[in-house]
Parts: C-alpha cells; structure tokens; sequence
C-alpha cells in the first residue's frame, strides 16, 4: 500500500475538508497538464491514475478494514481531473490562462465548485454507488461519476454563457 499515493502527498491528512484539500491539490496539477498537454493526456492520466488507486483502496481496506476513510483522497484526484478532461479541455498558453474569454480559468474553478458539490450532498447515481460499491471501485467511483457530471455541467454552462453573451 502506498500512504503517500492514496493521501495525494500526504493532503488527505489534513484535519479539517481533506477532500476539499486533496481536491485543491489536484486542480492546479491538472491545469498545468491541460496548458502543457492536453485534455486526452489528462484524461487518460486519470484513468491510469484510477486503476491503480482501486488497487491500492483495496489493499487499504483488506489491511485496516476501513472503507472510504476520508484520509484516502486520490479520489478528488480523479474525479477534480475527469471534470477538468471535459469542461476546459482547450489548449492555451500560460500566458492565456488569465483571458477570461477563453473560458479556461472560469470552467476549471466552475468544475472545481460543482465536483465539491456532487461529491458532498451525492445525488442520484453517485450516492447510489457510494452507499452500494464496495472497495476501491466504491471509493472511486463516486468520485469519477461526479466529476464527468461537474465536467459536462460546467461545459453546458459555459456554452450557455457564450450564446447568451452573443445575443446582449
């Protein structure tokens, strides 16, 4: 088992919101991947990422015998960068990330607020597999479903703006 993979750097060990922590963590680590990748690098680093954080959640949890302990926050890894895969995902430079026209700043710290938001109250589907996966695939897929729902929501918000914008 690896602590410091499964904590992100050891984030989840803060005392108060780690998952608010290790999702604050992971957002600036995910832009930089977006500015200096790009989106199907991110994406697929998530899921790579989530493959062996399964595994290691299980090993965890087969040796403590806890599950979902709010320590463990890969999770928000995966989910913060599976919302980030698909709101932003646009190349720009350093120099554009501070453009709001572009959108990049604003969606990112819109899917940021919305991933939080899913990854609390839980609604629907990802409550459903929080109360109901066992193991890793239960620690992380809450998390996954609530990113690519913050990811999606925060895009059609964004588009949203930008029509209206073109009609004032």
């Amino acid at each position: 088992m690896n602590w410091f993979f499964i904590t992100l750097g050891y984030s989840g060990l803060a005392p108060k919101a780690p998952g608010t922590v290790g999702t604050l963590v992971a957002l600036p680590i995910g832009m930089l991947i977006l500015i200096y990748f790009s989106a199907q690098t991110l994406f697929l680093a998530t899921v790579l990422i989530s493959i062996i954080a399964i595994k290691e959640i299980n090993k965890y949890e087969a040796k403590s015998a806890i599950h979902d302990d709010k320590r463990i926050v890969i999770d928000e890894l995966a989910g913060m960068w599976f919302a980030l895969s698909v709101a932003p995902a646009i190349s720009i430079g350093l120099n554009e990330v501070s453009d709001l026209q572009n959108g990049f700043l604003l969606q990112s710290l819109l899917s940021f607020l919305l991933f939080r938001y899913f990854d609390i109250v839980k609604p629907s589907i990802i409550g459903r597999i929080d109360r109901e996966a066992k193991g890793g695939i239960g620690v992380m897929g809450d998390d996954i479903v609530a990113g690519f729902v913050a990811g999606i929501l925060s895009a059609v918000i964004w588009q949203g703006w930008v029509q209206l914008q073109s009609f004032i």
